[in-house]
């Protein structure tokens, strides 16, 4: 399944599609969980939430079994913990099949996560047309239904009514029910994906895309939470109502409510974002920028701050003899001043050093000057025009303010 946020997209598999840019900045790090490799150069996660689902499912398959093969015994477990793992792993083949397509379009991926309802792969940018978006979205379930497929040649190899034949008939079902569930037309499913991309392709306008998927999918979310309940309850779903207790109808209302609040927060989740990343634009170094005064290093700063509100300046930028720029004068250390020391503290000692990373082209907007942000953080960059004069000093605070009101903005 997948999951759009303000860095990018999440593609998701399994019945949990949850989605990265929600700051101007973020760790360098991923984290997430247990890194278990780095498959096509893209960190692959376990998150301790997987921990509680693969014991779960090794109790479920484990209870199944018992009344399939009552000789296990208590190897029963052992068979359906290799079931669990075997699964996630059909999982990240899911997964990975976003990734290297997101890859082959040249779009970068920062990790993948098995978690506890399944995978998400955070790609980090935007498909640039619907066409992209649909098989970016499409080879996830394509590639759990080819695995289902494998699955169910496997049988024929093996005698049914054993460990194997019960291994491989379970993970054939369990991938056609990833696939059947991605498949469903509303975010952040796959399924949502595909439909925001056809509606993007006859509309013309992606944002169209994604409200059409995005109610579909808080549809959807509905329909679980009431249909699954109900068809398990009437037996639709194959099963016998006289086993049915008062456990398992809870425990039915209860995956069903949290598949219901994962998918509507997801779906909320993908067109809140659309909507920031239509404002993206807005968010342009130019227009952020505070006007600076040039200061040597050994200015007093209480004569730098003089300077700098006799030319309606809010910044401070330390230049050498040549007036070449070479450190920052940090606001948060101007703060931390009293102002009967300023006469005696010079601006030098509160800069920091400027590196290239800091500096940022005033022409730079939207996701090219977040991204820009995102690799050299910082709590102040200088604002350079293309000849190389300096403009003015870009604060980090002021983007992000900036970014909240954007997030804030109802869409167009």
């Amino acid at each position: 399944m997948n999951e759009d946020d303000t860095s990018g997209e999440r593609e998701r598999s399994g019945p949990d599609k949850t989605s990265g840019k929600g700051r101007p900045r973020r760790p360098a790090e991923p984290g997430g969980g247990l890194l278990m490799g780095r498959p096509f150069g893209v960190p692959v996660y376990v998150a301790p939430s997987w921990f509680v689902v693969a014991a779960l499912i090794t109790w479920v398959f484990g209870g199944q079994l018992d009344r399939v093969l009552p000789e296990l015994g208590g190897a029963r477990y052992l068979v359906s913990l290799f079931f669990a793992v075997a699964f996630y792993a059909s999982v990240l083949v899911h997964e990975l099949a976003h990734t290297v397509a997101a890859l082959r379009f040249k779009l970068p991926v920062r990790r993948i996560q098995l978690q506890f309802f399944g995978g998400v792969s955070e790609i980090e940018k935007e498909t640039e047309t619907p066409g992209r978006e649909f098989w970016l979205a499409f080879v996830g379930p394509l590639l759990s239904l080819a695995l289902a497929g494998v699955f169910y040649l496997g049988m024929y190899a093996v005698e049914p009514g054993t460990v194997p034949g019960v291994l491989l008939a379970g993970l054939m079902i369990s991938n056609l029910i990833v696939a059947a569930f991605n498949l469903l037309p509303g975010l952040p499913l796959d399924g949502g994906r595909m439909l925001r991309a056809v509606v993007w392709k006859i509309t013309g306008r992606p944002m169209a895309g994604t409200v059409a998927a995005a109610w579909v999918g808080r549809a959807l979310a509905v329909a679980v939470l009431i249909g699954l309940p109900l068809l398990t309850h009437t037996g639709a779903l194959g099963n016998s109502t006289e086993d049915i207790g008062g456990m398992e109808t809870v425990t039915d209302a209860l995956l069903a409510a949290i598949l219901a609040a994962i998918i509507w927060t997801g779906a909320g989740n993908s067109l809140r974002m659309a909507r920031l990343r239509e404002h993206l634009p807005e968010l342009a170094a130019r227009a952020l920028t505070r006007r600076a005064v040039p200061v040597e290093a050994d200015t007093p700063l209480s004569e730098a701050l003089r300077r700098a509100n006799e030319s309606g300046a809010r910044a401070l930028v330390v230049v050498d003899g040549h007036g070449d720029p070479t450190a920052l004068v940090r606001e948060a250390a101007i703060v931390g001043v009293p102002e009967h020391r300023r006469p005696w503290v010079a601006v030098g000692g509160l800069a920091q050093d400027l590196t290239e990373g800091m500096k940022v082209p005033a022409e730079l907007a939207g996701e090219a000057l977040l991204d820009t942000l995102r690799a050299t953080p910082a709590t102040e960059y200088l604002v350079v025009e293309e000849s190389g004069e300096i403009y003015g000093v870009l604060s980090a605070a002021d983007v992000e303010r900036a970014f909240v009101a954007a997030m804030a903005r109802p869409g167009s």
